[in-house]
Formats: structure tokens, sequence, C-alpha cells
């Protein structure tokens, strides 16, 4: 299945491109008029973050013209590398290498095989499931008793969040919705531009009016002004956004209402999870963004939800 290229699609592909070259524009221009330290160190970010998004665009953008397939593919690249970061900032110990093959080689290939062949039945019970009673069984062959419970946590937690929730982004093209034929490539489309935005402007808000911390032990840099600033900002534009998907103007509000804030609550746990290990970020892949998994984790959380909802509802 591929992304149909119509009037909408057009729409939505230009107007992301027209926000990556106004961002462009602006950075540069704030750039050559701060002054002071900190608004120096800040536009530096911000233009390290839109050096970044315009990539990012580039390679979703090739895997969206092959529709279904190369969503899979691209999808399936990301859960490698975000659970090759989160693994390697929760180290296991020599008896997990054999379980860690399972897992990387042979497990993920598989869930994206079960999305890539629409066989919806195991896709959503293999990694909770089979995987879930595989992983402990595999370790435990091993006979490498010494914290066993952690390290074994560890893999499930990562092969959870990393591959399986992941997986529920490409695994849009496997629903069916009436009257919506062919045009899943948007609805990922739509998806992913809901949440990514939510955290842009999460963080634009957080910087202009950032006061109250929500959780400074946890995320110091999340704010309640930036929270309610880019939860309502986001989803406004997801509703303004409802002609590319199978909603009403409120059913996308109230979707992108959803995403936004399970994108909040996913990028709030993972940070958790790096204060705990004691790093600022997953890894350094992605200049301005940190690792993979600093990229993807808003939507680590919200993929499976926004996905259970449409099938519930829509199809």
């Amino acid at each position: 299945m591929k992304l149909r290229f119509d009037k909408q699609t057009e729409y939505l592909v230009g107007g992301v491109l027209a926000l990556l070259i106004i961002g462009t524009i602006a950075g540069q221009v704030l750039r050559l008029t701060a002054t002071n330290e900190k608004s120096i160190e800040t536009i530096r970010n911000l233009n390290d973050r839109v050096k970044a998004w315009w990539m990012m665009v580039a390679v979703f953008g090739l895997a969206m013209l092959t529709g279904g397939l190369g969503s899979v593919v691209l999808f399936g690249l990301t859960s490698f590398l975000a659970l090759r970061e989160f693994i390697t900032l929760t180290p296991t110990k020599r008896g997990d290498h054999r379980t860690l093959f399972w897992v990387f080689f042979i497990i993920t290939p598989i869930q994206y095989y079960l999305v890539a062949i629409h066989w919806y039945g195991l896709f959503s019970i293999f990694i909770p499931v089979y995987a879930f009673l595989f992983v402990p069984l595999r370790s435990a062959i091993a006979g490498d008793c010494e914290r066993f419970f952690e390290r074994t946590a560890k893999i499930q937690w990562g092969l959870m969040i990393c591959v399986y929730c992941v997986s529920y982004a490409p695994a849009i093209f496997l629903l069916n919705i009436p009257g919506y034929d062919g045009q899943n490539g948007k609805l990922l489309f739509f998806f992913v531009l809901v949440v990514q935005i939510s955290d842009v402007l999460q963080y634009m808000w957080g910087k202009t009016l950032g006061r109250h911390k929500i959780a400074p032990t946890v995320s110091p840099g999340k704010t309640w002004e930036g929270f309610i600033g880019g939860i309502l900002s986001a989803t406004l534009i997801g509703a303004c956004l409802w002609w590319a998907t199978p909603f009403t103007r409120y059913q996308a509000a109230i979707m992108s209402l959803m995403i936004t804030l399970m994108g909040f609550a996913g990028g709030l746990v993972m940070s958790a999870i790096k204060r705990d290990r004691g790093v600022k970020d997953y890894g350094n892949m992605i200049e301005g963004h940190g690792g993979v998994m600093d990229r993807i984790d808003s939507l680590c959380f919200a993929a499976p939800i926004f996905f259970h909802l449409t099938r519930y509802f829509y199809t």
C-alpha cells in the first residue's frame, strides 16, 4: 500500500516543508541577533534540532513513498537502534548474550514481518505473550542466576517499549477503515506529525514561558506552562488537519489530545530511566536530539493507544 499523492497529501508535505523553511530562516536570524550566552545556547540547540528535522523528514518521506513496506522497514530499523541504545544504557551480563541475540535478530524481525503481512492476531500478542515467556527461559538456560530478575526485566521492558510499542506505528496500515481505503499513509503521517510537533511546541512554550517545573528531578526542562501550551497547540493543529483523516474535526481534536498526552507520558517515563542511569541522552546519533530513543520516546506510548482507539471506533 503506497502513500496516495492527492491534494491532501501535497498539503501535508508542503506544510511540513514550509515549517522547516521558516524554522531554518528564523534560526539563522536569531543566531545573528543573540547577545547573551543563555540565548546563544538556546538558539544553537534550536538550530541543531531544525537540522536534525530536515534529515528525519527526508528519511520518513522516503519510507512513505513505498507505503506500508517502506514504513515497516523504517520503523523496524528504528526499533533495532532504539533497543540497542536501551540495552547499552541498562547493561546486562554475559549470560544474557544469547537471549539478546534472539531479541535483536529473531524476535524483532518476526514482529515487523507480522506487521508487513498484516497478521494482526499474532502481531498483537507475539511479544507480550510468546516473547515474554521465552526471554526468561532462554536466560535461565544460560545458568547465570545473579540478579536474574533485574536482568530479565530490563530485556523484557526494552523489547516491549522499543519494539512492540513502536511497531504499532507502521501497523496503522493494517487498519481497514470504511471510506478511507488506500489512505492509511496519511493517517500515519498525521499521527507522527502531531506527536512530534507536540514535543517541539512543548519545548518552545517551556523555553518562552516556562516557570513551574512538573517533575524537576526527572525532567528539569518540562514545565506546566510548556506542557499546557504545547498540548493545546498541538491538539489545535491536529484538529485543523481533520480533513486528512477519517475523523471529524472534533474527533481529530480528541485523538490529537490523546496522542499528545500519551506522548508526554512516554517522554517523562523514558526520562526517568535516563536519570536512573545518570545520563542526559540515550545516545548521540542525531545531532541536536541525542539518540534514537530520545526522538521516539513520546511515540512509544502514543502509538499503541492511537492504533487501538482508531481500530475500536473506526474499523
